[in-house]
């Protein structure tokens, strides 16, 4: 261990970026300290004071200042992330990201340029927020034991919905509520249509199995079409909607994935998991479930994972990529039936879908909706199909349900 100062180079000082260098000012044994600032305008009123001097337009200053042996990366352009955090890897550096769009789309290329140049990029905080998820399933969850992991990885989106279920808010007035604190992004499309959800299920998936995909070939439907007919029939049956990422072994050599509403009961963990958190269940063949529950959204906890990267690499931890090795990988199908509920208005769903068995229709003059059996890979082909706004798609869970 080396018991001099961290000196860090932070790209981004936004919300995450002035809560890490809060936390960082508040942590005595963090031994560290943020030795420059790379920002688009200097001038831009912020927060958080900082010292005006640390301030830069030029990401040159920190990439070229062989001072600065570690980049923390937290900006929200995900192809100008990709670029800083490549270069400062070929130059040697560590580098600590929470950009889960950048990781997911380029992961496969992350993982070479760490292996050919000998840096190390750590990424916790861009799966799940302050759940230090991504080091558990690389050291503790590091055998070919495990079987699923799922859960509502989105805190924006679970807090939408916490407000319809627990406080009887109508969508609408809770996604404004998300955004004037701070949960959702004016724009909130990555967190409600589940784009969000997907990328950190892509990372999870890489130190879960070892295996990558990409996000198009992965089903995902987010929650911005929900109505209250759909929420009406989930407090019928006694369920709550949750938005789910999946991924599971559906035999030894195959799993399958994807992201989308899901009913959930009150005998799951997750029902119970509420407003801006997440919670990721593990599920393995010797130990059954285990849960992992924090705050998925916000800056204070974003940058404490932040912070536990940076420690981490004073003892020189790095991901392995264990998984990536082992024999007999499983591969990715879609080849998968999943049991849906489908509620539509003017689009003619049973003309879209190719249902392999029909359990339930209903009709009424304002909506209807069938529950059936079908192929992921029949889902995925017609994604484009099921984006009108009078379809709201639900997953009701097959997997596992005999060891719940």
């Amino acid at each position: 261990m080396n018991n001099d100062k961290i000196q860090i180079g932070l790209f981004g000082f936004g919300t995450v970026g002035q809560s890490l260098y809060t936390v960082i000012g508040r942590a005595r044994n963090a031994h560290a300290e943020i030795r420059r600032i790379a920002v688009r305008d200097k001038s831009k009123p912020r927060a958080v004071e900082a010292d005006p001097a640390l301030f830069t337009e030029n990401p040159d200053d920190l990439l070229d200042d062989p001072e600065i042996s570690l980049i923390v990366e937290v900006i929200d352009n995900a192809e100008a992330a990709w670029h800083i955090v490549s270069e400062a890897l070929r130059r040697g550096k560590t580098v600590v990201s929470g950009n889960k769009a950048m990781i997911a789309r380029h992961l496969p290329e992350l993982v070479e340029l760490q292996r050919r140049t000998g840096a190390a990029l750590l990424y916790d905080a861009s799966s799940c927020g302050s759940i230090p998820v991504i080091r558990n399933l690389e050291e503790y969850y590091d055998n070919d034991l495990l079987l699923e992991v799922k859960g509502i990885l989105n805190g924006s989106s679970n807090y939408i919905l916490s407000r319809v279920f627990d406080h009887g808010e109508e969508y609408a007035a809770a996604l404004r509520r998300a955004q004037e604190l701070g949960f959702a992004e004016s724009d909130p499309s990555n967190d409600i249509e589940g784009r969000d959800s997907l990328y950190k299920l892509i990372i999870i998936t890489m130190h879960a199995l070892g295996v990558y995909v990409a996000p198009e070939e992965i089903f995902t439907y987010g929650i911005s079409t929900i109505h209250e007919s759909d929420i009406r029939y989930a407090r019928e049956k006694r369920f709550k909607i949750k938005l789910v990422a999946q991924v599971a072994k559906v035999a030894d050599d195959r799993f399958t994935m994807f992201v989308m509403p899901e009913f959930v009961d009150k005998s799951k963990y997750i029902y119970s998991v509420d407003d801006e958190y997440n919670g990721v269940v593990i599920r393995g063949e010797c130990y059954d479930r285990q849960f992992m529950f924090g705050k998925g959204a916000g800056g204070l906890p974003t940058a404490s994972s932040l912070l536990s990267d940076i420690m981490a690499r004073r003892y020189d931890y790095r991901y392995e990529y264990k998984k990536t090795r082992f024999r007999g990988r499983p591969e990715y199908t879609t080849d998968v039936l999943l049991r849906v509920y489908v509620r539509y208005a003017d689009t003619d769903i049973p003309a879209i879908l190719p249902f392999r068995e029909i359990r339930e229709t209903y009709t009424s003059p304002d909506y209807r909706y069938i529950i059936g059996d079908i192929r992921l890979a029949d889902l995925l082909e017609r994604r484009p199909l099921l984006s009108a706004p009078d379809v709201f798609l639900c997953n009701i869970p097959l997997f596992f349900t005999d060891k719940d």
